[in-house]
């Protein structure tokens, strides 16, 4: 096994710098590494953050990427400008020896380099002795380590690594399915939508025609919803430029297990958004479940079966993989076991927030309440766990998280949203302006708002962009076509 050491930046009259390692780069991760290059001194320690993406998705505006109202690169945080005096590792976690302090990463280039070496025989193209610097043989403990593997070592983790989607095993879902966590899924989505349209509008099948107009969309939390009326409200505004695809041929289905929608915000805004939903033409079925999904027809669970090429899925999400793979104490959801100091219990030096984490929440009501998994909490949790970070560096207290939970506010498309706040519910275009008004406020650096703003003053004074872009998830398409190589594509 390789193991990593960079530099420190220490000469041999001082002392080591302590490393903290940070995995993940979403709101967590993110905003716990500001704070700490905020709050250390120079030379105090390290921060190091390992993340899949080089940057920091803002998922709340990714229904308004999905619809246009927002560029994409405007939606994602690049980790290198906001966090200069951090290492960013772009790469991910596989394992954690918390006992040793030691993590096992994989970066693209390190799984480059393996195969490099594998191609020449075994040799290390970097020493040149044979054998030398694999990680792909096993440990000492004899597990096997992935190809490229290499350890590094830390002083303090913090564990952010978020979500992943959640899925059930339903039939045909993993063949036809789309998510939507992150940027790249909603701008293929938008493009799959209007895809579809062409389609729709270019064919002589009825039935290809009635399946590339329906839209199945599973799940009714936030990403669901707020998806679904945003590329509805896109999708009826595109109906005007196609000659023979009229606004009440699409058909829109929001499917939800339980009885009831965006429980985040109240059991009366929840209904007044299905009779907001359903009063724009969408089939909004509770207590419904999607049963299959093969052949490219929806099969749910009240007996109805929709042919459709378009299934987004968005039921819901489940702890990280990584945290399994480490020696930490788990809840009974996967969720790692956290203090109210967002240290992780029973384990010193190592901490964590947000959805990775089982936080008790102290300003709640109930006795054993814990903190809902939302981008309200991991932000304020991310700022606390970093002041506590710099408090034990130092040997100074450590402070407990507290907040009370201020609401939730949801769109529900262009001029439409519904708010519980402070106790006080909004509907309509005020709670839709209140939805715009929070997340300009929150979502990270000057940079991103003034984007954000500008994007939105100019959409309320042009058209709509109605262009799909579905060639960009094969650019070399073209160019194997010139070469006498046809790819296939799956619309």
């Amino acid at each position: 096994m390789v193991k990593a050491e960079i530099s420190r930046g220490t000469t041999p009259a001082q002392p080591p710098r302590a490393r903290v390692l940070v995995i993940g780069g979403g709101y967590v991760g993110m905003y716990t590494a500001l704070r700490l290059q905020q709050r250390l001194r120079s030379g105090e320690a390290e921060v190091v953050v390992v993340s899949p993406n080089p940057y920091m998705t803002y998922q709340p505006f990714l229904p308004e990427a999905a619809a246009g109202s927002i560029s994409p690169r405007h939606v994602v945080v690049p980790l290198r400008r906001v966090l200069p005096d951090c290492t960013i590792i772009v790469g991910e976690a596989r394992s954690i020896d918390h006992g040793k302090r030691v993590a096992t990463l994989v970066t693209a280039a390190s799984e480059e380099e393996a195969d490099t070496r594998a191609a020449v025989g075994g040799r290390d193209v970097n020493s040149g002795h044979a054998g030398a610097g694999h990680a792909d043989r096993p440990d000492a403990d004899g597990s096997e380590q992935p190809p490229g593997a290499f350890e590094m070592t830390y002083d303090e983790l913090v564990l952010a690594p978020g979500s992943i989607s959640r899925t059930l095993p339903v039939p045909g879902l993993a063949e036809h399915g789309i998510g939507f966590k992150t940027v790249e899924e909603a701008i293929a989505l938008r493009n799959h939508v209007l895809e579809q349209m062409d389609i729709a509008s270019s064919t002589r099948d009825p039935e290809l025609r009635d399946a590339a107009l329906t839209y199945v969309f599973v799940g009714g939390g936030y990403a669901g919803v707020e998806a679904l009326a945003e590329l509805a409200d896109m999708a009826r505004y595109a109906t005007r430029y196609y000659h023979n695809v009229k606004a009440d041929d699409l058909k829109w289905i929001l499917v939800e297990a339980s009885d009831r929608i965006l429980p985040e915000v109240g059991h009366d805004m929840g209904k007044y958004a299905v009779r907001e939903l359903r009063a724009r033409n969408i089939d909004v079925r509770l207590e419904t479940r999607l049963d299959s999904c093969e052949n490219r027809v929806a099969v749910l669970s009240d007996g109805a079966r929709l042919p459709t090429r378009t299934l987004v899925w968005t039921a819901g999400v489940k702890p990280h993989p990584i945290l399994a793979a480490s020696d930490l104490p788990l809840d009974k959801r996967g969720r790692l076991v956290c203090t109210a100091k967002l240290a992780v219990d029973g384990a010193e030096h190592a901490w964590s927030a947000g959805d990775a984490a089982a936080v008790p929440d102290l300003a709640a009501d109930e006795p054993g309440a814990e903190c809902a998994p939302n981008a309200q909490h991991a932000v304020r949790q991310a700022r606390v766990l970093a002041e506590n970070i710099v408090a034990s560096l130092r040997g100074e207290q450590q402070h407990d998280y507290r907040h009370r939970y201020a609401g939730s506010v949801a769109s529900l498309g262009l001029h439409k949203g519904v708010a519980h706040v402070y106790g006080r519910k909004l509907k309509g275009y005020p709670a839709w302006l209140m939805h715009r008004v929070y997340h300009l406020s929150r979502v990270p650096t000057f940079n991103r708002k003034a984007r954000v703003l500008a994007e939105w003053t100019l959409a309320g004074l042009f058209k709509r962009e109605i262009v799909s872009l579905g060639s960009l998830e094969h650019p070399r398409a073209e160019f194997e076509l010139a070469a006498g190589r046809e790819r296939p594509r799956d619309v």
